[in-house]
């Protein structure tokens, strides 16, 4: 027994779970690379102020949760805490911006690190796939990443989810509603941290999910009462897109999100089946990060959906994915000459696409074939000295307990056969 283990808030991937979380990665994937979207892989630190920059000094995630560390070069790292401003970095640093094709749409898997209070669904170590849409201000391209969103939880078998949308205004709407809020909230009875955050990010407040700090939010004054009249029409639009669509949503005025970049458009999909970490993915527009971390103006928009939440949902709600099997044919060789011939055979068929595996280490039949139903393949390809002597190998039905005696020479096509 080791004397290690994974540090703590942190989960190994194992077989057999390990497979409904490629599932889960590749449904979700699926309707972008179906939509134009290309793949991008980020490394996994990157300077500290890039995030310090654009997610904001005034969130938890930056000022407590972060893994920020100093090289021996003396560069100033943090691991990736989320991937928009990494998968933006990226972008400009490559001029994708500039090769005439916008928005520049690309997604992305990956496992993300914060510092958090480890419990069921929150964890130090995460894995997300995400969606950016990057230099196009279009409500068309909001519905677009929610539909789309909303596509891959369906085709995953979740019904249980809700959306819930907000507007958070642009730079001309949102200083007056700031300043309106920032008053509301220095009468309340607050913490000396909370009051620092009215001054830097008021609608963060708004966001905190202690109760005593809630109950002093009632009454507080909403965005939606302070959009302007594009920021309306924007919205306006992006909510007839998704009706047209019958993509349900809940209008949230109180939903803000945990990072500071967000304008316009802002949502989350919940799971009310998963406690207090109900949110499985979420994200929004954010039209003026590009500048905040030095590039051009780029209004875009995307989100990130949570693999390990979404394995929660789906556990929830009692869904059991379809997976492949792992195995579809087991060899047991019984001799050296069959050894030789199977292991051949097993070749053979996984050039041809079929998933075969091999009983190693000179097991006996009877341990064998303990293997073979352990692997959980549908057929099994028996073979000693008289068989060969044959030019025959015994070819079992694992479903069925049927047994025939099968040509060497067409082994593989009968079980391409029997297997399509």
């Amino acid at each position: 027994m080791s004397t290690f283990k994974a540090p703590k808030g942190t989960y190994d991937l194992l077989p057999p779970d390990s497979a409904k979380y490629l599932a889960v990665r590749e449904a979700i994937a699926a309707p972008l690379r179906n939509s134009g979207y290309g793949y991008v892989e980020t490394p996994g630190f990157e300077n500290v102020e890039l995030f310090s920059r654009g997610v904001g000094e005034s969130t938890d995630i930056v000022s407590k949760e972060m893994y920020a560390f100093e090289t021996k070069g003396g560069d100033q790292l943090a691991l990736r805490p989320e991937g928009t401003a990494s998968v933006l970095r990226a972008a400009l640093e490559a001029n994708l911006h500039k090769a005439g094709n916008l928005p520049v749409k690309l997604w992305y898997s990956g496992s993300y690190y914060r510092y958090e209070r480890p419990q069921k669904g929150r964890y130090r170590h995460f894995s997300q796939v995400g969606a950016e849409a990057i230099g196009i201000e279009d409500p068309a391209v909001d519905a677009e990443l929610i539909i789309l969103a909303d596509q891959a939880y369906r085709t995953l078998g979740l019904s249980q989810f809700r959306i819930l949308l907000n507007s958070l205004g642009d730079k001309e709407c949102r200083p007056v509603y700031r300043a309106a809020l920032q008053d509301f909230l220095r009468a309340l009875d607050l913490d000396e941290e909370t009051r620092r955050r009215i001054d830097i990010n008021p609608l963060r407040v708004l966001d905190d999910k202690r109760d005593d700090v809630q109950k002093q939010l009632v009454g507080a004054p909403m965005l939606r009462d302070y959009l302007c009249d594009a920021c309306k029409a924007y919205h306006e639009e992006v909510r007839e897109l998704l009706t047209a669509e019958g993509v349900a949503y809940e209008d949230d005025p109180k939903l803000v999100r945990g990072l500071d970049y967000y304008t316009r458009t802002t949502f989350e999909f919940v799971h009310d089946g998963l406690g207090s970490q109900s949110a499985v993915g979420g994200g929004g527009r954010y039209d003026g990060l590009s500048e905040m971390i030095g590039g051009p103006a780029l209004p875009s928009v995307g989100w990130a959906l949570g693999v390990d939440r979404t394995v929660l949902a789906l556990e929830a709600e009692g869904v059991q994915l379809e997976l492949p099997s792992a195995t579809s044919v087991f060899a047991v060789p019984l001799g050296d000459e069959a050894r030789r011939v199977l292991f051949a055979k097993v070749t053979e068929l996984r050039k041809a696409g079929v998933a075969a595996d091999f009983s190693y280490g000179g097991k006996g039949l009877k341990g064998a074939m303990k293997n073979a139903n352990r692997s959980g393949a549908r057929f099994t390809i028996v073979a000693g000295e008289r068989d060969l002597a044959e030019g025959v190998v015994q070819l079992k039905d694992m479903e069925s307990g049927e047994q025939d005696a099968v040509a060497v020479d067409e082994i593989v096509a009968v079980l391409k056969g029997k297997l399509a």
